[in-house]
């Protein structure tokens, strides 16, 4: 078991370079609040750390691409005074909800910071969600406001959402901005940390959407457990060379980052956004994923930082042109959303030599990661899904409650000022989430190690990620379930060497094929929940004795049932 009352002390421990840089006085200086221990000098408000960022001025901060193909670049004034702009168009007061629903671009991204700055809770959708799912994420926080761009906007009106909507890819007529930029918007005041800053979708085992709520206290440690992770690689880097930390960072050029990340999930948000937001770099945001487009530009832009699921590194891998490529510039390579396999891993350290590994361990209920590994803790302990977190308290516990020893594997718990304050208008579901105690329940099994590594080995949740997406199948199933003939179904995940896992199905009733479930399931659900495979079979499903379907037999068969040698 993780001493969980001595965080502290457990950490310096690991990296020595901790304790100077959490010391008292300096940015990180830690502090116990509400029996969690906190940043000490972290702000109540995000809009606090975003308004800082305003100093780095006319420093490049977004490339990125019109509707019309038109590439852009916007300097950080330019993205605060389109946000400026764009705040009393919003009408809006302080705890409101506007839901944003948008590919990656620059339009999400001054949405958001809008959102932050009039005291607005910023609910994410789904962008690539079906009409009926986006309608639904809607209903659930009923928002003041829905901000859009052209595509989403049709698909919510098409799902029947009759609401106040703004696309933000049409410009306003001139007159309607100024008669709006002429009445004062009233000062929304400091936040609470505890107060509400962002809803992101997420499922669970009974395949409904439900919004986890992350405050402005979780949401900013999440963020400042980022920027501590990263000045104690600078920290042990400097170290290592002999040379003071400013002078590293008096050469340093600006950071550039590839944003592949959905901004609706959490590493989009955080990781590819917020971050690098409030450091000054650069965010180059692609429009869809291609990994000859990628491998482009990181060459033209100089990317130094590059964080991917492994679908994202494979594909680099097998489909781009490497030999003629120049990542020279890559100075960070991370993965998350599932695990990085050691045969990528060595791939990718024999292409990018001069990169720095990393990968961690996260959820949206716990604002990002909860375990990272950077460099040489990385790639001591690969198979791992990093170490622990500052901050974080972690226990394993048995099916009955009871605590486990160290290195026995039983469902991961965790408590700390990053976990989420609930799911948005489900107390039921928000009480389950969390022990009578107050930990949270990750529904993953694993153990730690006495290094305070963290090592997953199974799922508590039915729950299949691929390509970094999580799928549930409770929700695949549901779907499935309701097409005509259909007599019983099972959805589940099996290992893919570019998906990390694939989804596939198999299914019994009259007049099935694998084609009309896939569309049925595409039509009804995000494409991407359509399961990859589905066989057909004549015989009821395997049972256990409790009656459900035995889906470890159906793996176990899935080669027979598919027709694959």
């Amino acid at each position: 078991m993780i001493d969980s009352s001595r965080p502290t002390q457990r950490a310096s421990q690991v990296d020595p370079v901790f304790a100077a840089v959490t010391a008292p006085g300096t940015p990180f200086e830690l502090a116990e609040r509400d029996g969690l221990l906190q940043f000490a000098k972290a702000a109540p408000d995000l809009q606090l750390m975003i308004e800082a960022a305003r100093r780095h001025g006319d420093k490049t901060f977004l490339v990125d691409f019109s509707s019309d193909g038109a590439e852009r670049r916007l300097t950080f004034e330019q993205v605060f005074a389109w946000r400026d702009q764009l705040v009393p168009m919003l009408e809006i007061k302080r705890g409101d909800r506007v839901a944003i629903c948008m590919r990656n671009r620059a339009e999400w991204i001054v949405a958001f910071l809008a959102v932050i700055k009039v005291g607005g809770i910023a609910a994410l959708l789904n962008s690539r969600g079906s009409p009926a799912e986006l309608v639904a994420m809607i209903d659930d926080v009923t928002p003041a406001l829905v901000l859009a761009d052209s595509r989403r906007a049709g698909l919510i009106r098409e799902g029947g959402y009759a609401g106040r909507m703004l696309d933000l890819t049409r410009p306003f007529p001139e007159d309607e901005i100024a008669r709006r930029v002429a009445v004062p918007v009233p000062d929304p005041g400091l936040a609470k940390p505890g107060d509400p800053a962002a809803i992101l979708f997420t499922s669970g085992t009974t395949g409904r959407v439900k919004g986890a709520v992350l405050t402005h206290r979780s949401l900013i440690t999440g963020l400042m457990l980022m920027q501590l992770s990263g000045v104690m690689v600078l920290h042990n880097y400097a170290r290592s060379l002999g040379v003071p930390v400013e002078t590293i960072l008096a050469n340093l050029p600006q950071q550039a980052v590839l944003m592949v990340y959905p901004l609706f999930h959490i590493s989009g948000l955080g990781s590819t956004f917020l971050s690098p937001l409030f450091s000054g770099s650069k965010v180059v945001i692609m429009r869809r994923w291609e990994a000859r487009e990628a491998v482009r530009l990181i060459e033209r832009e100089k990317i130094t930082m590059l964080s991917a699921v492994p679908t994202m590194l494979w594909d680099m891998l097998h489909h781009a042109e490497l030999g003629e490529a120049d990542l020279s510039s890559l100075r960070n390579v991370a993965s998350g959303g599932q695990a990085l396999p050691v045969n990528l891993l060595d791939e990718v350290r024999k292409v990018c030599p001069q990169a720095i590994m990393g990968t961690g361990y996260g959820m949206t209920e716990a604002s990002g990661s909860l375990a990272q590994a950077v460099g040489e803790d990385f790639i001591r302990n690969r198979s791992s899904a990093g170490r622990v977190l500052p901050l974080a308290q972690v226990r394993i516990c048995a099916p009955d409650g009871t605590t486990l020893p160290q290195g026995e594997s039983g469902e991961i718990q965790l408590k700390g000022a990053m976990v989420m304050a609930g799911y948005w208008n489900r107390p039921s579901e928000s009480a389950a989430a969390f022990t009578p105690d107050g930990w949270l329940k990750t529904g993953d099994v694993g153990y730690v190690d006495a290094e305070d590594y963290i090592f997953i080995v199974d799922r508590v949740k039915d729950m299949v990620i691929s390509g970094g997406e999580n799928i549930y199948c409770a929700e695949v199933e549901r779907v499935m379930g309701e097409m005509p003939g259909m007599g019983e179904c099972a959805a589940f995940g099996i290992p893919d060497e570019r998906l990390g896992e694939l989804l596939v199905a198999v299914v019994r009733g009259g007049g099935l094929d694998e084609a009309a479930v896939k569309n049925w399931v595409g039509e009804r659900l995000a494409r991407y929940k359509a399961p990859g495979r589905v066989a057909v079979v004549a015989d009821p499903l395997p049972r256990n004795d409790v009656g459900k379907v035995n889906k470890a037999a159906l793996r176990a068969a899935w080669n027979t049932l598919s027709g694959v040698e």
